[in-house]
């Protein structure tokens, strides 16, 4: 891992703490992508300005987010949206509070409104279509921005990240044989049902969906080649 920053470590600290994970994402932010400027979250005056449009009080965990890199595209914007605090809406049936969209409309993330009240409260994730019921993704607003950040980091230019599709036994065996799996619970992401599990290794970040594909996202060129050999397969970009 680079000097004074384990992946592995601070993902797995961020899970249990909320404070550590924002830690976590100042400390990835500064080693893998460019570092947190005080430029990079919403003030104040535009959380209070959703507040007072919505007529609800934002949870803390989405306050602190916000504030701290909520405008940040790279980390939080990347393929999917984080909605800025002006589009902060409460959906069509008027159950939750959206924070996120998937970039093609297909899923929407948000916090149930019997929920708002909790500091960190739980994640539910909606699927698809106008009045498709909200389903539960992740048991805390702090852990799905852990793993907003990473995600949104998977789209990296082309020489630090890579695709592979049709993930064989083989290829899974591998990544489960040479790299670290990171401690998330068991979700499902927006495009498929069975799940998600991440890996991480030296300089390396990946991401297995559903035992099908393998999404990787590397801090450095080398390391690309390096997974690349470690890993053999059709790679989208190679």
């Amino acid at each position: 891992m680079t000097q004074g920053f384990d992946l592995v470590e601070g993902v797995a600290a961020g899970l249990e703490d909320r404070a550590e994970a924002w830690w976590f994402v100042e400390d990835f932010a500064r080693h893998w992508v460019a570092p947190l400027t005080d430029t990079d979250g919403w003030s104040e005056a535009d959380l209070v300005a959703a507040e007072q449009r919505l007529g609800l009080r934002l949870p803390a965990a989405l306050r602190e987010a916000y504030g701290l890199f909520g405008r940040r595209r790279d980390l939080t914007a990347s393929h999917d949206v984080l909605l800025c605090p002006a589009d902060l809406h409460v959906d069509d049936l008027g159950v939750a509070l959206v924070f996120r969209h998937e970039n093609q409309g297909a899923a929407a993330w948000g916090v149930l409104l019997t929920e708002l009240h909790r500091p960190d409260p739980a994640v539910a994730v909606r699927m698809d279509a106008t009045g498709a019921p909200w389903q539960g993704w992740l048991d805390r607003l702090s852990v799905a921005f852990v793993e907003l950040v990473l995600s949104e980091s998977l789209h990296a230019p082309a020489d630090r990240s890579d695709f592979l599709d049709a993930l064989d036994e083989k290829a899974l065996r591998l990544v489960e044989e040479q790299y670290v799996q990171l401690p998330f619970p068991a979700y499902p992401t927006s495009a498929v049902t069975g799940g998600s599990r991440w890996f991480a290794g030296a300089d390396v970040l990946l991401r297995e969906d559903d035992g099908a594909v393998l999404l990787v996202r590397t801090r450095t060129v080398p390391a690309l080649d390096e997974l690349r050999a470690a890993v053999p397969g059709d790679w989208l970009n190679a």
